[in-house]
């Protein structure tokens, strides 16, 4: 009997098509992420970078929550003590400064998104590049991302 079962998961797992294989054979799969799908992708099976992927999104997930929150918290308390100090008579805010500190800033930054562009292009690109690549455990880690935040 356990001879049998386990020929039948033989047979099973010589019939499931490695799906990095079957990918890269798929005209859509090299139209949208190109012929190689990464040097992950040959170094490791598709479970190995869908549980690394998890495991490091959920990770970075949890993380992102909880910084998330002390600094929500750290943010709304300052502004909380801020509108105390204010309505107590300890702030006094100079209107004027700020409207003309606020113009000011905003002249900086329509000159600086002209400049920014072409580092901003690279960056997409690169990214864009990096998930073609190793669109496994970068789902992977979406997910596990996901999975973390919610936990």
């Amino acid at each position: 009997m356990a001879n049998r079962d386990k020929e039948l998961e033989e047979e099973i797992y010589d019939k499931v098509v490695d799906l990095t294989e079957y990918a890269k054979r798929q005209r859509w799969w090299n139209r949208v992420f190109g012929k190689n799908s990464g040097p992950l992708a040959e170094k490791y099976s598709v479970a190995t970078q869908l549980a690394i992927g998890g495991v490091s999104g959920w990770c970075a997930g949890y993380l992102f929550q909880k910084v998330g929150k002390v600094a929500a918290t750290s943010v709304g308390g300052g502004l909380l003590l801020l509108q105390i100090a204010n309505n107590s008579g300890y702030i006094q805010v100079d209107w004027k400064r700020v409207e003309k500190d606020v113009n000011k800033a905003k002249k900086q930054l329509k000159k600086g998104t002209n400049q920014a562009g072409p580092e901003i292009n690279t960056f997409v690109e690169k990214s864009t590049e990096f998930v073609k690549k190793n669109i496994v455990v970068t789902s992977g880690f979406v997910g596990g991302f996901l999975l973390g935040m919610v936990s």
